[in-house]
């Protein structure tokens, strides 16, 4: 997969792209990433990549020319151009597995008030948006978007289940895990993780799963049923 990410702060991804999952998988040659500075599709003396917005208020907002200008020079065929900014869908882990099957992504960091209208209307493919919170511009949701997607790419993680196997990938949380020692001060580890059946294994697992997401995160149970009613409806249609 090859990733563009076009930023004004590009000088934020040198660190956290470079290190652990995602270092092997650049030098593995599964992941191309690419970071450009939106400053460099700026052809005035100052490299202007903002202006007032029409209208009144506060803030400025990116100008449309540098973006489409630098999407333009980037895009292929196959390119998938995603926007990065609150307006955008909610990015899940399905997000990410949808995301993981294209084969070059476009990423435009938001900045300042936002994006002149034009950008959303005529140039991106998708708006993504990593909840509902502000951050000081689009570069972190840029990295976690990276992070998310890149690990699910083919031979990225060390162990193919790995990705099946977290919280989010079948709609809930993880398991509870444990490793040796088999006690530590007291606290023991379940008896039924070391009696080598597998199957029960399974079972408590799958229990343990629906139990924490039950207790914690009730919503995406009550997502799931929606989309089960959904899919349900959908084939009786067909």
């Amino acid at each position: 997969m090859l990733i563009d990410v076009i930023t004004l702060f590009p000088g934020m991804f040198a660190g956290p792209l470079d290190e652990s999952i995602l270092r092997r998988a650049r030098e593995s040659g599964r992941l191309q990433l690419q970071i450009h500075n939106l400053r460099d599709y700026a052809h005035d003396r100052h490299r202007t990549v903002d202006d007032r917005p029409f209208g009144g208020g506060p803030g400025m907002l990116l100008k449309p020319e540098p973006i489409f200008e630098a999407v333009e020079s980037l895009r292929r065929e196959d390119s998938w151009v995603i926007l990065l900014g609150p307006a955008g869908r909610t990015f899940r882990q399905e997000t990410a597995r949808e995301l993981a099957g294209k084969s070059h992504l476009i990423l435009i960091c938001g900045s300042y008030e936002g994006v002149d209208e034009r950008v959303r209307e005529f140039l991106v493919d998708d708006e993504i948006s990593i909840g509902d919170y502000v951050l000081t511009n689009g570069a972190l949701p840029a990295m976690v978007v990276i992070d998310a997607v890149a690990r699910l790419l083919p031979g990225v993680l060390g162990h193919e289940e790995s990705a099946a196997e977290e919280s989010f990938s079948r709609g809930l949380l993880e398991y509870p895990q444990y490793t040796r020692p088999a006690e530590f001060r007291g606290m023991k580890a379940p008896e039924i993780l070391l009696s080598g059946d597998h199957g029960a294994v399974a079972e408590w697992r799958a229990e343990q799963a629906l139990k924490r997401t039950r207790e914690r995160r009730p919503d995406l149970l009550e997502r799931a049923a929606e989309e089960a009613t959904e899919e349900i409806s959908k084939k009786r249609r067909d």
